[in-house]
């Protein structure tokens, strides 16, 4: 790598953290310090040109539980860092590099002087070159960018560190480059250019079939097809010892490409694809591959209706038409930046795409369409490509016919570039080698009751529906989390055929510690089938396994009551068809920046919280005592934990009237001793304060006003106006707070009493 030129910004010519970390400045190589403040210099890099917030610097930093210096660590490594990249910068002098923003760091960098930057922007441009029908310059430009890998994402900051999904999500970016680099090589008949790579890739991840697939065929088509199937033979063996699985069908398939000869030559030009409304999907019976028995499965409920195709909603379907017209549908959702040849994205035709050569079926396709092998009856009818659906025609004429080549599934550059197809259902069972085929169907009960959030679940709708993997329900302790997903993720059950698992996590938990990762993933394993027996040891070993596992189906996870980002990189899948369903007390920063969907939940507005009440104790009984109701609402601050605890009350004592309910809730202001079950929610939130947080939150009860600001606060508890703010943002990540407007903060009125109480408890009034 040749020297970058000199820029603006400052001396520093170079970063690198596609491998060590390591930085550069006027040609000569600078010590990043210790571990941690490398670990600060990578997370910054991962974000260059974007503010990171403090609270996700430390919890990338310190996983589990950060100590109570942590602010103040990260400011110490601030300014170590700023020191080094501009040594001539005066004392208290914010410098032109890194540089403080509201809550949190952003350093700045040109694309040229930070390796990841160059590594997306190649990546960038290689789609581009592929949506346009040029795999020969789309091949070259991934090449390029997986120049810039140098060995496993940050090494020479902490393992618990890496680990983070922060590093973790960088490390998924390459191998996804790398799957691209080899559809494109074989695709422009020069498989030759993405070997390396490719080798690179499956030794960091050596149990990804669709990696190793892509290897299995490139060394096949550059002439070594004894390597070709010693690496099939290495990962099947190494599948069975760790995971005790058979190959899936996609590895399989390219095993048997490799022994019928049929990858050494250059692909030709595929289907024609159109981009508009989908068509329906049918699919066909394919034979499996010869290479290991794959057990029966179980009929399988059919893909979730295709919806229209929305104005301005993006391409979420995908049609191929071919000489014979036959269409290829498959419900997704995003921007497709790749398309076949004719396709119209957005009015512009994009041109010359050849098929993938990967096949979905255990064996090829013949090359008339309608007899040998991977052909059942009606084959003429239909045809199954990987991650698309199935080709079927559509009007008069028959699926259009060719070389095996021709017909190939359009997979890897399409899915990448932003086409997605329904993840498949019908293909070998997910469980293969370790149990029965089972769809779990672990969702608890949900409310009869839930009435409102009609605005937040048809949110959650358009959330399931986009490309985004994971969804965050957040917000304080009592305002419905848990119960908005469940009435959720019941109304969503057809969108995941292939079952629902269900794990509470006791993140907030008082009387019990949190669920560990390892235990979660044997709970969602046995659910899916995997005896006890079969199951391996540690938590990598079983994540690999549950990914895998998880890879082609469309399963809806739900984790409630997540502690934080540590305790569920682990539990969330990573397959396109999934949905992780998170609910937290906590923002959760990191989970976030990763590509989850926030959503956060604040008291229902009055007339929704009146109706909640009607819902559970009779809307006749409401109705009868309007002036009653509207007190019980107002008191309970619209909560809705508080609310289903007085309606129990009501509900249980039919004879008394709602006018002593709210005298009840009335004679305990000041106290929660009316709602002791939320008392105890709230309880779950505050014990997980540092002692600087708890001392600010009982702080608070004592100001008077509608909101606080930093300087109020700073002065309520006689703290720097900094540090104030700080702790004010600690406590809004833990929805102790709200933070209505920036930098002004509000105290729902049931957590102020909350925290007069705690002051009481702890033997010490309001004000100290």
């Amino acid at each position: 790598m040749g020297e970058p030129p000199d820029h603006a910004l400052g001396e520093v010519t170079r970063f690198e953290m596609l491998g060590p970390v390591r930085l550069w400045r006027e040609g000569r190589e600078l010590d990043p310090g210790f571990p941690q403040q490398r670990a600060l210099l990578a997370l910054l890099l991962a974000h260059a040109g974007r503010s990171v917030p403090t609270s996700e610097i430390v919890d990338v930093l310190w996983a589990e539980r950060p100590p109570a210096s942590a602010l103040n660590v990260v400011r110490r490594y601030v300014g170590a860092l700023r020191r080094l990249l501009e040594p001539g910068l005066p004392p208290r002098v914010p410098g032109r590099r890194l540089l403080r923003r509201t809550g949190g760091y952003l350093l700045e960098a040109a694309t040229d002087e930070v390796d990841l930057l160059r590594f997306r922007e190649l990546t960038r441009q290689g789609k581009r070159a592929a949506a346009t029908g040029r795999p020969g310059t789309a091949a070259r430009q991934f090449v390029l960018a997986l120049e810039e890998w140098r060995g496993p994402v940050a090494m020479g900051i902490p393992a618990s560190v890496r680990e983070h999904v922060q590093f973790t999500a960088v490390q998924r970016e390459l191998l996804e480059t790398a799957r691209l680099a080899a559809d494109a090589a074989l695709l422009c008949g020069h498989a030759e250019q993405a070997l390396p790579a490719l080798r690179r890739a499956t030794a960091h991840d050596p149990l990804d079939e669709s990696l190793h697939a892509r290897l299995v065929l490139v060394l096949a088509a550059c002439g070594l097809q004894a390597e070709a199937l010693g690496a099939y033979e290495a990962v099947r063996r190494r599948l069975a010892h760790d995971l005790g699985l058979i190959p899936g069908t996609e590895l399989a398939a390219a095993h048997t490409r490799v022994l019928r000869q049929d990858v050494g030559h250059r692909l030709k030009s595929g289907p024609v694809v159109h981009l508009g409304r989908p068509a329906p999907t049918t699919r066909i019976p394919t034979a499996p591959a010869p290479t290991a028995p794959i057990p029966p499965e179980p009929p399988t409920p059919g893909p979730a209706p295709l919806a229209p195709l929305a104005p301005g909603a993006g391409a979420p379907g995908l049609a191929a038409a071919g000489d014979g017209a036959p269409v290829l549908a498959a419900a997704g959702d995003g921007a497709p930046e790749f398309a076949a040849a004719g396709a119209d994205v957005g009015g512009v035709v994009l041109r010359g795409l050849a098929a993938s050569p990967l096949s979905d079926c255990g064996a090829p396709d013949s090359a008339d369409g309608g007899s040998g092998p991977g052909h059942g009856a009606g084959a003429g009818a239909g045809r199954r490509v990987q991650g698309l659906g199935v080709l079927r025609p559509v009007g008069p004429g028959r699926a259009s016919a060719g070389s095996a080549d021709d017909r190939g599934a359009v997979h890897g550059l399409a899915s990448a570039a932003g086409i997605h197809g329904p993840a498949r259902t019908t293909d070998a069972p997910a469980g293969r080698g370790t149990g029965a085929f089972v769809r779990p169907a672990q969702l608890p009960s949900a409310l009869p009751s839930f009435v409102g959030r009609v605005v937040e679940s048809e949110w959650l709708d358009r959330a399931a529906g986009s490309a985004a993997g994971v969804v965050l329900v957040g917000g304080m302790a009592g305002i419905g989390k848990s119960t908005l997903a469940l009435h959720w993720a019941h109304r969503a059950t057809g969108r995941f055929p292939d079952g629902q698992l269900y794990v509470a996590l006791r993140g907030s938990d008082p009387a019990r510690p949190a669920v560990e990762p390892a235990d979660a993933l044997r709970g969602m394993l046995a659910a899916l089938g995997v005896p006890e027996s079969r199951m391996p040891d540690g938590p990598d070993a079983l994540t690999g396994m549950y990914r895998t596992l998880l890879a082609r189906r469309r399963v809806l996870v739900v984790l409630d009551d997540a502690v934080g980002t540590g305790q569920l990189s682990p539990l969330l899948p990573t397959g396109p068809g999934s949905l992780a369903l998170v609910t937290s007390r906590h923002t959760l920063p990191g989970l976030v920046a990763s590509g989850a969907r926030p959503l956060r939940l604040a008291p229902p507005p009055a007339e929704e919280a009146y109706a909640l009440l009607a819902a559970r104790i009779g809307a006749g009984r409401v109705a009868a005592e309007p002036r009653a109701a509207e007190e019980i609402v107002a008191r309970c601050g619209r909560l809705p934990l508080a609310l289903a605890l007085v309606a129990a009350r009501a509900a249980g004592r039919r004879d008394f009237p709602l006018a002593a309910v709210a005298a009840g809730l009335r004679e305990a202001h000041g106290s929660l001793d009316a709602l002791a079950a939320t008392r105890e929610a709230f309880q779950g939130s505050y014990r997980l304060l540092t002692p600087d947080g708890a001392r600010l939150f009982r702080l608070l009860a004592r100001h008077e006003g509608p909101d606080i600001t930093p300087a109020g606060a700073a002065a309520l508890a006689g703290l720097p106006v900094r540090r104030a703010r700080q702790l004010l943002g600690v406590l809004a990540d833990a929805h102790l707070l709200t933070e209505p407007a920036p930098g002004r903060y509000t105290l729902h009125v049931l957590l102020r009493v909350f925290a007069v109480e705690r002051a009481a408890a702890e033997g010490r009034p309001p004000g100290r």
